[in-house]
């Protein structure tokens, strides 16, 4: 388990849509390194059914989607960030075709081939450009065929992020006012146990989101939140992350184990409507656009159906569409769930809302800088203020590639011109040595069951003041034992990964309290409105208390 030196000018940690974006254009600035926690590139993108939003239809405006992910964001979006991200948007699907993603397409009324144009809850208009719904997998596909045509990128699988190498690891402390530099990452060889110094001069955070905090998630086992765990213990500022976007609608089995599989939002862009046990539709009452409204209404509505009823799922119909239909368009869905003896051009599926996504992270500004020196982030891991309380449906693709591509026009012209200055000090090879045995492993199992299912039942849909204070009291007292463990134990993925998952949990738990409102995905019966005066973000930082500030205020030199 000897420890390596690897060096490479960028270190991209995650293999998301995001980070391979970034990677691929990277490349052309200097060498890469590529680190995943998988081999098999397991990460939220692909998993995304739905697709990427864009205005690309005649007759869709670039005002109309920057108001539809406004008002979705609850009075919480950076509005230029949001502009950014809408106006950015067909130039980045049109760079996404040219590297090979094939996304679906049909004939328009002059017999021309034209995207297939899908739409989903929030959206006034139809602009998700998909490949069925499938389309993660396929644009994660072409990005990794792509970079296995460019020489100067390295990929490392099975490689798990520990620490970033900042002062802290060095035994220097900055002073008050002085940035922190970041200088690459501490990273695991899962197989081998070896913990190896990653250096490098620009270092990139896209390690996804953190849905594995929770006891059910759409999220694979690997979104554990690792990239922001380490950015906040390097002392980044972290915002919003009591906003946690349940997804309304992935697939009820009874005694779920493992990955919750998700029901796509566009299978309610199609028309589907929801059905309570008795049959009863209930969104027609709830919302002006019905199964169409954003998600944070729709899964609150299936909540209190659950909660009013005793039952255990409601039930999403679409079966009038007929078999030809949904075999066409909705291939996977419609397979997955014949296999579980559902008949979707038959009978109504049942379904349960779950963790799905993060609307907070590691606060960036326009260029993907965080407030860390030379640490760029993109993706879920960031909070970039595009979504605000709340993420509008298929905003996420695309914020992931826009964002990327936002820090590479910034490196462009500052990595030619002072990347050369950036000296990397020599860091210590990792000397934390331990024990490890089934005892040991039992017990990190009990804890990360522990720590999920806490998140579940007191930091979910619905919270309360009485749930907040006693979750976090709870993992106060979890998040000790862990420190334990890691003081003592040898280093493993898993270990890892519940040490990182204790860290998000006190993060959401803390943002959670200090909004004293109801505002997007954070609702709390004891402060059921939303306050005007609250237009305002939590943010987060380690060994101060939260404080309440617009991330449109907060600028990075």
């Amino acid at each position: 388990m000897t420890s390596q030196r690897f060096y490479s000018d960028f270190l991209v940690i995650g293999s998301g849509i995001a980070g391979l974006a970034f990677a691929i254009k990277a490349s052309g600035l200097g060498t890469v390194n590529i680190v995943t926690k998988k081999k098999n590139f397991d990460s939220n993108t692909n998993y995304a059914q739905g697709g990427i939003a864009s205005v690309i239809a005649p007759g869709d405006v670039f005002e109309s989607h920057i108001e539809d992910t406004m008002r979705a964001g609850a009075g919480l979006c950076n509005r230029k960030a949001v502009e950014i991200l809408v106006r950015s948007g067909p130039r980045r699907v049109n760079e996404l075709m040219e590297w090979g993603t094939r996304f679906s397409t049909t004939r328009d009324e002059h017999g021309h081939t034209v995207l297939d144009l899908g739409r989903e809850g929030g959206h006034s208009q139809n602009r998700i450009v998909h490949a069925t719904d499938l389309t993660g997998r396929e644009i994660e596909n072409a990005l990794l065929n792509k970079i296995s045509t460019i020489g100067s990128i390295t990929i490392f699988e099975n490689h798990t992020a520990v620490d970033l190498l900042t002062e802290h690891q060095l035994g220097a402390e900055p002073g008050p006012g002085d940035p922190v530099n970041c200088y690459g990452a501490y990273i695991l060889e899962n197989a081998t146990g070896a913990v190896h110094i990653f250096n490098s001069k620009i270092t990139f955070l896209a390690s996804g989101g953190a849905g594995q905090v929770y006891l059910h998630t759409t999220n694979p086992e690997i979104a554990t939140g690792d990239g922001i765990a380490m950015a906040y213990r390097a002392g980044a500022m972290i915002a919003d992350m009591e906003f946690i976007q349940f997804h309304p609608t992935t697939l009820y089995i009874e005694n779920q184990q493992g990955r919750s599989f998700l029901i796509s939002e566009a299978v309610r862009g199609e028309g589907a409507i929801l059905l309570n046990a008795r049959g009863e539709r209930f969104m027609e009452a709830l919302h002006p656009m019905k199964e169409l409204a954003p998600r944070d209404i729709v899964a609150r509505a299936i909540d209190w159906e659950l909660k009013k009823s005793g039952e255990r799922c409601v039930f999403i119909d679409i079966a009038f569409k007929g078999s030809d239909f949904l075999m066409k368009r909705f291939p996977y869905i419609y397979s997955h769930c014949l296999k579980r003896g559902i008949d979707i051009s038959r009978q109504p599926i049942p379904v349960v809302p779950a963790a799905h996504y993060l609307c907070g992270g590691i606060v960036s500004d326009l260029n993907g800088r965080s407030s860390v020196k030379n640490l760029f982030v993109s993706g879920e891991c960031a909070c970039t203020g595009v979504h605000g309380a709340n993420r509008l449906a298929s905003n996420s693709l695309l914020e992931g590639v826009v964002f990327s591509h936002c820090a590479y026009e910034y490196l462009k012209e500052y990595f030619p011109a002072k990347g050369a200055g950036i000296r990397v000090p020599e860091f210590p090879h990792w000397n934390k040595e331990g024990t490890f045995d089934l005892e040991e492993w039992i017990l990190i199992q009990h804890n990360i069951e522990d720590v999920k299912r806490l998140m579940w039942d007191y930091v979910g849909i619905v919270r309360s003041n009485l749930r907040l204070q006693r979750a976090y009291r709870r993992i106060l007292l979890l998040d000790e034992e862990i420190k334990d463990y890691y003081r003592r134990s040898t280093v493993t993925p898993r270990l890892v990964e519940l040490r990182t998952l204790a860290t998000l949990a006190k993060l959401i738990i803390r943002g959670a309290i200090t909004r004293k409102e109801s505002r997007g995905l954070h609702y709390n019966t004891d402060y059921p409105d939303s306050i005007e005066s609250m237009h305002m973000n939590v943010v987060l930082r380690t060994g101060m208390q939260p404080e309440m500030t617009s991330l449109e205020d907060i600028s990075f030199s």
